[in-house]
């Protein structure tokens, strides 16, 4: 093994010191600038949200914590009032993105400590709002290091690990899910190599994992997503390593577009796939993925975003789905922070979480 490396962590989202706005990192600028925004309203969010200048499933239940305090404190009104513009703008947030269950899952958090402190002086209320927000934030630090752990029990130095989309520090907070293996296992002095999916249409592997695993040291080797069966056919791939937005109670797990394709070629040569979350992506109260709602993107992200001229006719029709659903049965496990479930996983989630 290589001498331990500290990897650096990057806060990816926290409180402006005066408790006005919430300050990320915009995604939408990486690899090239690394860059921080303010937002103070709810528009701003939302738009942050629907733009994926914040993305990844973890770090949007975050920042819709943090969301709801700033927003909290800019409401006028008292008691019933207050509470009745507090779910208005909880409702807005939440038509943001529909896939990801996080977003719902923090928002709600939100709003039933907001119900439960309606009655206290506002100060005590915004300072309850506070503590929860915050909770919610180094939660997932824990959850992550938890994640990582585990998953790091499933690999061996020297491991080749395909990833897909982005389940980093970026889209979560400190090391990750679906790559927090492999960041912590760095700093315990092991190598892997590893073969990151750009990702397409939104090139998330491209810019933001090859960028948080080649800042962080790691033999990262960037590939086209119709590569991966080759890698896998070479056999440089002993595990794929993914992040989650959503898992169903049967073990059906919504992730990234694509991240079924991959789940699928890793079936038939006969490689491990792990999928990677935290207990606030595990939806009981979805039976199967079939219950999951998929969200479509425009149209401009598959013909015009990243080119200076169009790469398609302009009148074609696109399919643009941001997520697809990966069947229970092509997951070897569903690794979380209380432990790594295996099918069946209508027994196995239910025993964690149920």
């Amino acid at each position: 093994m290589d001498d331990i490396k500290q990897v650096t962590h990057v806060t990816n989202i926290r409180l402006e010191d005066d408790l006005k706005s919430v300050v990320i990192i915009d995604q939408t600028l990486l690899p090239n600038r690394l860059e921080y925004i303010s937002l103070a309203n709810a528009e701003e969010m939302y738009d942050a949200i629907y733009t994926l200048k914040i993305r990844g499933a973890p770090a949007i239940g975050i920042f819709a914590g943090y969301c709801m305090f700033v927003l909290a404190g800019k409401i006028s009104g008292e008691g019933e009032a207050f509470l009745a513009e507090f779910r208005r703008l909880k409702e807005y947030l939440n038509s943001s993105r529909p896939t990801a269950v996080n977003l719902s899952w923090a928002l709600g958090r939100m709003e039933r400590v907001a119900e439960a402190n309606i009655k206290k002086p506002k100060a005590e209320l915004l300072a309850a709002l506070e503590k929860e927000c915050r909770a919610i934030h180094s939660e997932d630090i824990e959850m992550c290091r938890a994640i990582s752990e585990y998953g790091l029990s499933l690999l061996k130095d020297g491991d080749g690990v395909l990833t897909h989309c982005n389940a980093g520090p970026l889209a979560t907070s400190r090391y990750g899910t679906g790559q927090g293996p492999l960041l912590l296992g760095r700093e315990k002095g092991m190598n892997f190599k590893v073969f990151a999916d750009e990702t397409r249409p939104l090139l998330q592997g491209a810019r933001l994992t090859s960028f948080e695993l080649s800042r962080a040291g790691l033999d990262v080797t960037l590939i086209c997503d119709n590569m991966a069966s080759i890698v896998m056919k070479n056999g440089w791939v002993q595990a794929c390593m993914v992040g989650c937005d959503r898992v169903a109670a049967n073990g059906d797990v919504a992730n990234k577009i694509g991240t079924s394709g991959v789940a699928i070629l890793a079936k038939h040569y006969g490689i491990p796939f792990y999928v990677l979350g935290p207990s606030s992506t595990i939806d009981m109260s979805c039976k199967t993925g079939a219950d999951i709602k998929i969200e479509l993107r425009p149209p401009e992200e598959i013909k015009t975003k990243w080119y200076a001229q169009p790469m398609a006719p302009e009148g074609v029709k696109c399919y643009n789905p941001s997520f697809d659903v990966t069947d229970n049965s092509l997951i070897t496990a569903i690794i979380t922070e209380k432990g790594i479930c295996r099918a069946p996983y209508g027994k196995s989630l239910a025993a964690l979480f149920g």
